[in-house]
């Protein structure tokens, strides 16, 4: 008889058969017998995903059924101390596991301090992102973070901590109540790759106590972590090369490289030791249990090492990913994962599950790609580099869906590849260079106004910072008081967030671009910020400008109008339901970006943008499926027809559907 394979279904059955009986008996105590068999039941459809995992990561190094008992023991405790509350939202999601791909999901992520002060504010400012139709709220970075210099808040001293400037824990599960009750979800970000050095596991682990073992990596010489960077890309070439920083109190006191992928500051956790698993499995099921629903995986590319690669991606990383957001299912049903991974289309779509055997990892994930895509039709005036690339990308699963966006509060990163280029006719190298120059101001007659982030004099290498706005020329168009620009700079930002918004998946709003907000050069005052001109795109909110936002003779009211509108007709679509793929069609123009949709639900969705100032016209039948389909949304009312084509005015828009 042959063997069960080591991680393989009957391996996982019989584990679970010698456990169970005994899990079963701590399940009935610890939830009744109600909710021991519906905990029981989440195991059991779990099982693999938990189970295999545990055997490909750590089989060589621990027994996986003594992991497995350990964490599904860690998860019934989390089970056990869930909120009631939280119990009955959970019930909700398991009637509707796809909740997140509804048309009515839509998000805006914002900076606590910079949009409302403190957690204590922000409930009085819902009703505003109610206006604006929102179903998710991503609150950019709040647990506590080392003093000092910390990478916008990406250096976490403490997961069970709010940063003190913005609250308390106790706040935070308010804000998460009152969130629900606005039938919205909190999205947080979890920093997994590397804590702040000063967080009690790497002060634990510099002193010694074997409980934290191994929790961190340092290499007493030169010789691996040079062997290492040998293969590693920096991050921060500037102010952060290489992946390792001397730390003298490391190796028991005699000094040692400790890896630091992004700051010195950051320490990399060693997820080849279970117990770091385990760890984070606790921090994420206890924040589970303070109400928030979306966990924004941050950095997870990064979270295995081998020695030859750029320690990005590797196969561990999704064992990873799937052992956690199986195990954190079963405490917490309500919660999903979104990948946090500004990688090559290749390398992103695994996080969301597709392998060649399908299996549950992330339910969100960036759509880094459309995003890169958009700015680069703008710059161009040309979507043929958009065309390319997206009909180029695997789908991923109908379980998952992707997280649409326009900007993040992140610097962009051109993420347009050489093959994509080479597609279309162009050099890879020549138009990120373009695209630099284009959104930095330098190129002839460009609107732009952003700032390049993080250049490398030696390989002209850089990225991008600045707002929405100002890279779409509304920023200079008011310098100039130049009226057609302005103009054309708002068409510009509404032409993105129409491609954004009909896309399928989530679309993100990001603070202040519902308003038409601008650079902000007061983080050069704050000695902390004034190194990192990222912060010129994170400005404070400007509460009295949103108080111009029903006034269509405004900037802002003409952004807020077109966002509202879109986000209002958004929810009367099913075709814009999460669950099923774009098509990227080719209509008879290299200018427009034409894209259908059909949910097994719904009728089909068509959407046109044309990225060129100047009129376009591409072929009725393919937009309006031979006259079927209504016109539901038009940036300039009804296209005129032209023969048997359909006029779309320069930076224009239109939806349309089949009813």
């Amino acid at each position: 008889m042959t063997a069960p394979a080591p991680g393989g279904p009957r391996a996982a059955e019989q584990a679970w058969r010698r456990l169970r009986p005994q899990l079963a008996e701590e399940a009935v105590a610890a939830l009744g017998p109600a909710e021991a068999d519906a905990f029981l039941t989440r195991v059991e459809v779990a099982l693999v995903d938990v189970h295999a995992p545990l055997v490909a990561l750590y089989g060589q190094r621990a027994d996986p059924e003594e992991l497995l008992a350990r964490g599904l023991r860690l998860v019934l405790a989390a089970a056990a101390e869930r909120p009631a509350e939280l119990r009955v939202l959970d019930r909700r999601r398991e009637i509707d596991p796809h909740w997140f791909q509804r048309e009515r999901m839509q998000g805006y992520v914002c900076y606590v301090d910079r949009f409302c002060g403190t957690l204590g504010q922000l409930p009085a400012r819902l009703d505003h992102l109610a206006e604006l139709g929102t179903t998710y709220l991503h609150l950019m970075p709040l647990l506590r973070p080392r003093e000092g210099e910390n990478d916008g808040g990406y250096a976490v001293a403490d997961y069970r901590e709010v940063d003190p400037r913005l609250g308390t824990m106790a706040e935070l599960e308010a804000v998460a109540a009152a969130l629900r009750r606005h039938d919205m979800s909190l999205c947080i970000d979890l920093v997994l790759n590397h804590t702040a050095a000063e967080h009690p596991w790497a002060r634990a682990w510099l002193a010694g106590d074997p409980a934290y073992a191994d929790f961190y990596t340092a290499f007493p010489d030169r010789r691996l972590p040079d062997a290492y960077e040998a293969t590693i890309p920096e991050v921060f070439p500037d102010r952060a090369p290489g992946s390792f920083s001397w730390v003298p109190e490391a190796c028991g006191g005699a000094g040692g490289w400790v890896w630091t992928t992004f700051w010195s500051y950051q320490w990399d956790l060693d997820y080849a030791n279970p117990e770091v698993t385990l760890a984070m499995l606790g921090e994420i099921t206890w924040l589970a249990n303070r109400g928030v629903e979306v966990f924004r995986m941050d950095a997870i590319p990064f979270m295995w090492k081998r020695l030859g690669t750029n320690c990005q991606n590797q196969p561990e990383v999704h064992d990873l990913v799937q052992l956690l957001h199986a195990l954190a299912r079963i405490a917490a049903p309500a919660v999903v994962f979104k990948a946090e991974a500004i990688v090559a289309p290749e390398d992103l779509v695994p996080y969301l599950g597709a392998h060649a055997r399908e299996r549950p990892e992330c339910e969100l994930a960036y759509h880094n790609q459309l995003m890169v895509l958009l700015w680069s039709s703008v710059a161009a005036q040309d979507a043929r580099l958009a065309i390319a690339a997206l009909r180029r990308m695997r789908p991923i699963p109908t379980g998952a869906t992707w997280v649409t966006y326009v900007r993040g509060h992140d610097d962009i990163g051109w993420a347009v590849s050489d093959t994509d280029a080479a597609a279309v006719g162009a050099d890879g190298d020549a138009h990120r260079r373009f695209l630099n120059d284009f959104f930095s101001g330098r190129f002839p007659h460009s609107p732009a106004r952003g700032a390049l982030f993080q250049e490398n004099p030696l390989t002209g290498d850089a990225r991008i910072s600045g707002t929405a706005a100002s890279l779409c020329g509304i920023e200079s168009a008011l310098e100039k008081e130049d009226g057609a620009a302005l103009h054309r700079g708002i068409r510009r930002l509404l032409l993105m967030y129409s491609v954004v918004f009909s896309f399928g998946g989530i679309p993100l709003l990001y603070m202040g671009d519902e308003i038409g907000m601008r650079n902000d050069a007061g983080y050069l005052t704050d000695p902390e910020r004034a190194p990192d001109n990222r912060w010129m795109h994170r400005p404070p909110m400007d509460w009295t400008a949103v108080g111009r936002r029903h006034d269509p003779a405004t900037l802002e009211g003409r952004v807020f109008t077109g966002l509202r509108e879109m986000g209002e007709v958004r929810r009367s679509l099913p075709a814009l339901r999460g669950g099923a793929e774009p098509t990227v069609l080719t209509a008879g123009s290299d200018r427009v970006l034409v894209w259908r949709r059909r949910h097994p639900r719904s009728g089909s969705f068509v959407g046109v943008a044309n990225f060129s100032s100047m009129p376009a016209v591409v072929d009725a039948d393919t937009v309006t499926g031979f006259g079927t389909y209504e016109p539901a949304l038009s940036s300039d009312g009804p296209l005129e027809v032209q023969g048997r084509g359909l006029v779309v005015p320069g930076l224009g828009f239109a939806w349309y559907a089949e009813p």
